[in-house]
């Protein structure tokens, strides 16, 4: 028991959540206009949870063989305390790089069939590319997490090829108009790196890990933050003026995620000690899930 432990704490499940978000949301706007398949919804949902947690493992590895989590804040590394050793991580990755790409293929195949192989094919071209991007934030010899390039790719992944993705494979389309609540999703998910890039300031500074953090400074990540906060919510209230439907009222459940970001943007300006952030990193990550929970439920409901 000790052991699953170990390696259930690595994973690091309080990050699920998060990159569960643009998936989930997807699923239900597919269920809210009648066209989703609970196989493809629970395939998406396992499929997605394998590549979080490959990328947790990868981080662990890759953070820990270039020295960046020494006198880290925050929940310790398990490589770099020493809890589980470096070639068993190694192998870890490696093992969910594999029960991702199988998933991948799983979830394409029962979407698209032998009929629409041209999907199938760049399905799997983009779940490939989710594999490497897991990989390679931390590891390797140039990894993109140490270039400051994290926020694209975060913002890539966790909003538009989450949620457009997830749609698609239910509808096998693409709306113009998802692309809103995809840009939120992806924004909220870069505050919640920004939030820990800024806790990480000066340790990742020492580090040589250049995140956009470290070459901007302070300030400019506290205004950054703000405007990653913010944008997403002036889209959802778009979002939900615009999308056709007879009763509106619904498509406004999420606007109680708008006090808790409100408190905490606030707070950000006041306190930036890396303790308090560390603290807020569940805050802004929660509040993007409950975002796109509430917004997929309120289009059920109406």
């Amino acid at each position: 028991m000790r052991i699953v432990k170990k390696w259930i704490s690595a994973a690091r499940l309080r990050t699920l959540p998060l990159s569960l978000s643009g998936v989930l949301l997807g699923n239900l706007l597919a269920l809210a206009g009648g066209q989703a398949q609970m196989s493809i919804f629970v395939l998406s949902l396992f499929t997605t949870i394998c590549y979080q947690i490959l990328s947790n493992y990868a981080n662990d590895y890759g953070d820990a063989q270039k020295g960046t989590d020494q006198n880290k804040i925050g929940e310790k590394r398990a490589v770099s305390s020493g809890v589980i050793s470096a070639s068993a991580m190694k192998n870890a990755m490696i093992l969910f790089g594999v029960l991702s790409g199988i998933l991948t293929l799983v979830l394409v195949y029962v979407s698209f069939g032998k009929e629409q192989m041209g999907y199938v094919l760049l399905f799997l071209f983009l779940g490939i590319l989710s594999i490497i991007a897991a990989i390679k934030y931390t590891v390797g010899k140039n990894p993109y997490g140490y270039s400051g390039l994290g926020d694209i790719f975060v913002f890539v992944f966790f909003g538009w090829v989450s949620l457009l993705g997830s749609h698609f494979l239910h509808t096998k389309e693409i709306s113009p108009l998802f692309f809103l609540p995809a840009t939120a999703v992806g924004l909220l998910s870069v505050a919640v790196l920004n939030l820990n890039n800024m806790r990480d300031f000066s340790t990742d500074a020492l580090s040589g890990k250049n995140t956009l953090v470290v070459k901007k400074g302070l300030d400019y990540a506290k205004k950054y933050h703000s405007f990653l906060v913010t944008t997403p919510l002036v889209l959802g209230l778009i979002f939900s003026v615009l999308y056709p439907s007879q009763i509106k009222l619904f498509h406004f459940l999420w606007l109680i995620v708008v006090f808790p970001l409100f408190k905490h943007l606030r707070a950000v300006w006041n306190d930036a000690s890396p303790i308090w952030l560390d603290s807020q990193l569940k805050v802004v990550a929660l509040s993007t899930f409950v975002f796109s929970l509430l917004l997929g439920i309120g289009y059920l409901l109406s």
